[in-house]
C-alpha cells in the first residue's frame, strides 16, 4: 500500500461505491479525509467506518453541482487537515436510455451540471488553494470508459465523460507548474449498488456486459479506489493528464 501519512484531502460522492472505497483507502493509507454527499446518512456512514478502523474523517454535506458548495469543501479541509493535498471528484450521475433524437435540452443540462461543470467548479477552488500552498497536489476525477468511446442511447453521459477527460487533460497543463498533478479513472462495470441492481434486473443484459471484458468479471469498487490513491501518492510522482482505463481490458481494441 501507498502511503498517504500527513495528507488531507476531500472526495465527493462518497457515500457509496468508488466514492467510500476512495475515502476508506486514502483513510487506510495514513490521510486525513473530508466525505461528501448529498445524502447525509450514506455520508456520515463512511466517516462512521473510517473512524471505526482508526482513520480520520469527516463529514460535509456538498452538492456536486453547487460552486459555492466546492469553496466550502476545500475550507472544510483546511478546518480539519490544514492542507488541500489530494482530491478525489467523484461525483456523477447517468440517464435514461434513449437515442440523441429523443433527448431533451433539461436532461443535457442536468447531466452536464453534476459530471462536468461542477468538476469544474470544484478544481477551481481545489486548484486555487493547491498553488496558494506551493506545494503542488493531485486531483482525481471520475470519468469512464464511456468517456473513451460512443454508447448507444447515453449520449449526455457520454458527452460530458469525454468533456471531463478533456477538462482533466487542460487542468494537467495548467497546473503543472505549481507542480498539481490532474488524472482521471475510467471506470468500467464495477460492482456498485446500481450496477448490482442491474444485474439484477436484466441478467442477460449484464452477462454480455462480463463477456466483453477480457479478465471476464466486474470490478470492485476498492480496485478503482486503489488507482485513486495510487494517482494521489508519490508512487505518481511523474503521471499527469492521463485518462486511466481501470476496466479489465474492456477498451483493448481487438
Amino acid at each position: 500500500m501507498v502511503s498517504m501519512e500527513g495528507k488531507s484531502g476531500l472526495v465527493t460522492a462518497a457515500g457509496d461505491g468508488i466514492g467510500r472505497a476512495s475515502a476508506l483507502a486514502f483513510a487506510a493509507a495514513g490521510a486525513t479525509v473530508l466525505v461528501s454527499d448529498l445524502d447525509d446518512d450514506a455520508g456520515q456512514e463512511t466517516v462512521r467506518l473510517i473512524r471505526e478502523a482508526g482513520g480520520t474523517a469527516d463529514y460535509l454535506h456538498a452538492d456536486a453541482a453547487s460552486e459555492s458548495d466546492a469553496a466550502a469543501l476545500v475550507a472544510k479541509v483546511l478546518q480539519i487537515g490544514g492542507t488541500l493535498d489530494f482530491a478525489h471528484n467523484n461525483a456523477g450521475i447517468s440517464t435514461a436510455t434513449k437515442p440523441i433524437t429523443d433527448q431533451e435540452g433539461a436532461e443535457w443540462e442536468r447531466i452536464l451540471a453534476i459530471n462536468l461543470i461542477g468538476v469544474m467548479y470544484g478544481m477551481k477552488h481545489q486548484m486555487r488553494q493547491m498553488k496558494d500552498q506551493g506545494e503542488g497536489g493531485a486531483i482525481v476525477n471520475t470519468a469512464s470508459t464511456a468517456g473513451l468511446s460512443g454508447s448507444w442511447g447515453l449520449s449526455p453521459y457520454v458527452s460530458s465523460k469525454w468533456g471531463l477527460i478533456g477538462l482533466t487533460k487542460t487542468g494537467a497543463i495548467e497546473g503543472s507548474s505549481a507542480g498539481i498533478r490532474v488524472n482521471a479513472i475510467c471506470p468500467g462495470a464495477t460492482m456498485t449498488t446500481a450496477l448490482q441492481h442491474w444485474s439484477e434486473e436484466v441478467p442477460e443484459q449484464f452477462q454480455q456486459v462480463l463477456d466483453a471484458i477480457p479478465l471476464g468479471r466486474g470490478a470492485e469498487s476498492e480496485e478503482q479506489a486503489a488507482a485513486v490513491v495510487w494517482l494521489c501518492s508519490s508512487a505518481a510522482s511523474y503521471i499527469t493528464g492521463v485518462a486511466l482505463a481501470v476496466d479489465g481490458g474492456m477498451t483493448i481494441p481487438r
